[in-house]
């Protein structure tokens, strides 16, 4: 037999159904106002107040924390939360402030078990239907006695269920019916079969069974040892409900053989103190009713509960006690639940922003091995050198310089803008290539993240699609701030005091290119046997005219700018990611807010005594016959 809540998440869950779900779960922890519990409040009897005020803490936290990201056993996270705010708010707070309120006892059993009739004969008249039509109960029936009737119609206990007092079919209501035959202090609930073939029906069965004092299970010979009962048994047992059990429609020849055997199976889930009322096989009387012989033990049995405050209230402190205890395991295992959601989002963050430091990191490293200096940059730069035109406007002392660049240069003259579309061009398509291959490394490790993977979109596996606007934005931009770094820098020198607007646009081009060597300009490999020297020329122009220590200066914060500003696209590309974790509302600290809501409860538990009563009034023993 598996238990209810037998996982990888490891979610220990009290007996809790998954019915309205959608009631307001409350604004949160700092906010939630707990539901007017009969003016009792904090005012609960028996010294009961601390845990009160703890339940509701703790329920505020629960309802508050959320569990987006689709990882294995999330469903049952939140199945689990939404059924704790829904055991909190029916059950757990109204009785808490309303120990003395009426006992109810949830009858659950399986389909065609006869808990319809079992309840009509209790109270002797037919207050809920029957009939062979399955599911016949869709809507729960609560018979009480007419002095019981208040306490059941203000709607405290259950406040999701709208109050009836005629049939219905619409399993969102709770229909009352007064019964003068059932004394006053005990209520009968009639609840949907456990094992409906409506979803709605098993969920509302559930949430009921979550709100019993005590749980009378109906079975029958032929279906006492069916799986899902008895998941429903072990989860009651785990949570301190308290049970009695009826097995109905028992062959009078086979009434011994099978009592034993379920009596085993009781004892072997650790149910043996649970009382068992054995009904043989009979045939009702006109108005559907079981003979009185054959109900009256169990009927004697709930007059004596009915008859005995300090019985009623014994049933009622232990399952009280049970349902508050199991909610320490069951919080513990929604923290590691919440615990897993950071973790996640965190990873997956952490995946986005390695690939795009790998990215800048690239982008960085072929700013220092003068990769950018191949090709077109190369070729306009050899160029507009060799044409002099970088010479003619500065200082009369490099003129020997320049001389020897031109006898060397070849190709025909050009201006400096083809060689600031050739830089330009050069940085762009680098740009591209580092955030095209960092969106690639995100979506692979998004994909293989099953959280990841709910959260991608096509798109995300290509950079932005204005990254090409934005990155030549980027670099324009940067030219622009590199020109006047040189302005700003030689604002001192004759050159620029003469206005020479063209030497200060082809200087800031030579710093541009000593940015792409991380030798301040001394080309290596390939670019020597390109360059025949000219580039090692052009530094000695700017040395004329800066000096040694000033071009290196020039070159590092160009480059320290641009890196900056790389850094911020980057980011830009990022944020398309980290924006998919960010919107799903992951707070950090969800996993140690619920434990510590739950140590509070624990300890305000362990101060009431709530199990110090003296226990209920022993039932009778098995039946076997009449």
């Amino acid at each position: 037999m598996t238990t209810h809540g037998d996982s990888a998440t490891g979610l220990n869950m009290p007996m809790v159904g998954t019915a309205g779900y959608g009631r307001d779960a409350g604004p949160g922890p700092d906010g939630y106002a707990p539901p007017d519990l009969t003016g009792h409040g904090t005012d609960a009897p028996g010294g009961l107040s601390d845990l009160h005020r703890a339940l509701v803490h703790l329920r505020a936290a629960i309802a508050a924390t959320t569990y987006p990201l689709a990882l294995p056993g999330v469903d049952e996270a939140r199945q689990v939360g939404a059924a704790l705010v829904s055991q909190l708010d029916d059950y757990l707070l109204p009785r808490l402030a309303r120990l003395d309120a009426p006992l109810l006892v949830v009858v659950g059993g399986s389909t065609g078990a006869g808990k319809s009739t079992l309840v009509n004969s209790l109270v002797q008249a037919r207050v809920s239907s029957v009939g062979v039509l399955r599911p016949t109960t869709r809507a729960p029936v609560l018979v009480c006695s007419p002095l019981d009737s208040a306490w059941f119609r203000q709607g405290e206990l259950l406040p999701g269920l709208t109050r009836t007092t005629g049939p219905t079919d619409r399993p969102d209501t709770l229909q009352l019916v007064s019964a003068p035959a059932l004394p006053a202090g005990v209520a009968f609930l009639d609840a949907p079969d456990i094992d409906s073939v409506v979803d709605a029906n098993r969920a509302l069965a559930a949430q009921l069974l979550a709100a019993a004092d005590l749980w009378l299970f109906v079975t029958t010979a032929a279906r006492y040892a069916d799986a899902v009962p008895w998941e429903l048994l072990h989860t009651a047992r785990l949570r301190g409900t308290v049970i009695a059990l009826v097995l109905d429609r028992v062959p009078p020849a086979a009434a011994a053989e099978v009592s034993a055997h379920l009596m085993e199976m009781l004892a072997s889930h650790g149910l043996a103190d649970a009382p068992l009322f054995v009904v043989p096989e009979t045939v009702v009387d006109g108005q559907g009713l079981l003979p009185d012989r054959l109900t009256e033990p169990l009927r004697t049995w709930f007059n004596r509960l009915a008859a005995d405050a300090g019985a009623r209230s014994a049933v009622i402190r232990q399952t009280l006690d049970g349902a508050v205890a199991a909610l320490v395991p069951a919080v513990e295992g929604l923290a590691a639940a919440a615990d897993q959601q950071v973790t996640a989002a965190q990873a997956l963050d952490e995946h986005v922003r390695a690939a795009y430091r790998s990215a800048r990191r690239s982008i960085e490293q072929s700013l220092h091995d003068g990769r950018l200096l191949r090709g077109e940059v190369l070729a306009r730069w050899q160029e507009f050198v060799g044409t002099g035109e970088l010479f003619r406007s500065l200082e009369a002392r490099v003129g020997r310089i320049r001389d020897r660049l031109v006898a060397a240069a070849t190709g025909r003259p050009v201006s400096n803008a083809q060689l600031r579309t050739a830089i330009e061009s050069q940085l762009v398509t680098l740009l591209r290539e580092a955030a095209a291959t960092a969106a690639e490394q995100s979506h692979a490790a998004w994909q293989t993240h099953p959280a990841g993977k709910a959260l991608l979109s096509s798109d995300l596996a290509q950079p932005g699609a204005d990254l090409t606007e934005r990155a030549e934005r980027l670099v324009r931009d940067w030219q622009r701030e590199v020109v006047e770094l040189v302005r700003s820098q030689g604002g001192g020198k004759r050159f620029v005091a003469r206005g020479a607007a063209y030497a200060v646009n082809a200087t800031g081009l030579a710093v541009m290119i000593a940015v792409f060597a991380s030798t301040a300009f001394i080309p290596t490999g390939l670019e020597v046997a390109t360059a025949g020297g000219t580039t090692v020329a052009a530094q000695k122009v700017l040395e004329a005219i800066f000096g040694d220590q000033a071009i290196r200066t020039l070159a590092t914060r160009a480059r320290t700018r641009l890196l900056a500003m790389v850094d911020n696209l980057l980011a830009e590309e990022a944020a398309r990611y980290l924006a998919r974790t960010a919107a799903v509302g992951i707070e950090t600290g969800p996993g140690e807010r619920l434990r510590t809501a739950a140590r509070i409860v624990g300890a305000a538990r362990a101060r009431t005594g709530l199990t110090t009563a003296a226990g209920p009034t022993s039932p009778p023993g098995v039946r076997t016959g009449p």
